[in-house]
């Protein structure tokens, strides 16, 4: 590593794990000489930070606890934040490719940083937290990046983007916001190529172009009052993204269905005293059917037409992929 100030930087990040690195392992880390380490050690020590060293037999590198920077000065539910922030995106589920790692080693470093108090609630809050593992697919940390600095900066950009179809094209863009809804990231931008306003699923956009050029802001179009762009975004996502109207009357209360349904958008009523319907968009009628089902209560299909028969269909393949040796009758209808 040819510039001293960067590999210093990269010395000074090494040593903030906590680990005690031997010195042979630090200096091929760094891509330096052993005698080179030394002068960057000694440099640390000049600015201040504590290197702790260890001579002979087992000798090593470690920075002092709470040395690297001042010591972090967090109230207890600042340390929670930042603890399950960071314990949640190392599982995953925050939609963001490839940080479970980074977030593993900023956990660490948060530790060596804090007072001792406050470092040993983040360590045992971190070790009690299992967070959800990420089933969608996620964003590329550089897309996220740059797209970022786009919007601070408030310049156009291309990009290229995966569409419905498959096919991959080249768009250009003024950013407007980077919006997280459910558990995918969207762009919120000014289509150039359409001109209109139009809403970028990002774990479907690939390299992006910086113009570095501003673009004439425009004034975003306005929601409900008082609401925030996400829940608009939520909002038009259940009312017109998907592609299927349906109904279904559940013989149950409608208590009883919210506690047992895992899709969470729609619109549920209660109809009299036992009874609630629900209805939805959607994009695939197999897919809700499976998810009604699941809730192991008695449903009515309702409309359309189309719907009851793909219901009808699935239930018929279901009970047929059983072997009849296993399966036995039907079981009975429990409506009265």
């Amino acid at each position: 590593m040819a510039d001293t100030s960067q590999r210093i930087l990269r010395l000074l990040s090494l040593l903030g794990t906590g680990r005690a690195w031997p010195g042979a392992d630090l200096a091929e880390a760094l891509g330096t000489s052993p005698r080179s380490l030394r002068r960057d050690i000694d440099r640390l020590r000049e600015l201040g930070y504590a290197v702790e060293s260890l001579r002979g037999p087992g000798g090593h590198y470690r920075l002092a606890a709470g040395r690297a920077v001042p010591p972090l000065l967090l109230e207890d539910d600042e340390v929670v934040a930042a603890t399950l922030g960071l314990r949640i995106v190392a599982g995953g589920p925050g939609g963001v490719e490839g940080v479970e790692e980074s977030a593993e080693r900023a956990l660490a470093k948060l530790g060596q940083v804090l007072p001792s108090r406050p470092a040993r609630r983040a360590e045992a809050l971190g070790a009690a937290v299992e967070p959800e593992r990420r089933s969608w697919p996620g964003v590329r940390p550089d897309v996220l990046a740059a797209l970022g600095e786009a919007v601070a900066a408030g310049h156009w950009v291309r990009f290229l983007h995966r569409g419905r179809d498959g096919e991959e094209r080249r768009r250009r863009a003024d950013p407007y916001r980077l919006v997280m809804s459910g558990r995918r990231w969207y762009l919120y931008a000014w289509d150039r190529d359409a001109e209109g306003w139009r809403t970028f699923r990002l774990d479907r956009v690939g390299e992006v172009v910086p113009a570095r050029a501003p673009f004439v802001p425009r004034e975003m179009p306005g929601g409900e009052p008082g609401e925030g762009l996400a829940a608009r975004l939520e909002r038009d996502f259940r009312e017109g993204g998907a592609g299927h109207a349906v109904s279904v009357l559940f013989d149950a209360p409608a208590r009883e269905v919210a506690a047992r349904i895992t899709r969470v958008d729609g619109d549920l009523v209660q109809v009299g005293a036992d009874r609630a319907r629900y209805t939805a968009r959607v994009d695939s009628f197999e897919w809700i059917a499976v998810v009604l089902a699941l809730t192991g209560l008695p449903f009515t299909v309702e409309g359309p037409e189309e719907f009851a028969r793909r219901t009808a269909a699935l239930a018929d393949l279901l009970h047929r992929s059983v072997d009849p040796a296993l399966r036995g009758p039907r079981p009975a209808d429990p409506r009265p």
